[in-house]
């Protein structure tokens, strides 16, 4: 059985991108970063396994739904 994704919030995402917060949700905005999922009210955060397949390939990292169909 595959361990459960985790969600890791902001300050994790920063520390193992590299990336400031603003370039993030730029990112975000240009889709070649992958965006957060809301976990409550005023929380969000990414699932862990999105920001370790962007940090293995930050260059042509697209999201899940556009890599599978070849583009």
């Amino acid at each position: 059985m595959p361990a459960p994704d985790r969600i890791v919030r902001l300050n994790t995402v920063l520390a193992r991108t590299g990336l400031s917060r603003s370039t993030i949700y730029r990112k975000i905005a240009e889709s070649t970063f992958p965006v957060q999922l809301r976990i409550s009210i005023n929380g969000a955060g990414w699932r862990e396994s999105d920001i370790d397949r962007w940090i293995e390939d930050p260059v042509s990292w697209r999201p899940e739904e556009e890599a599978g169909d070849g583009r």
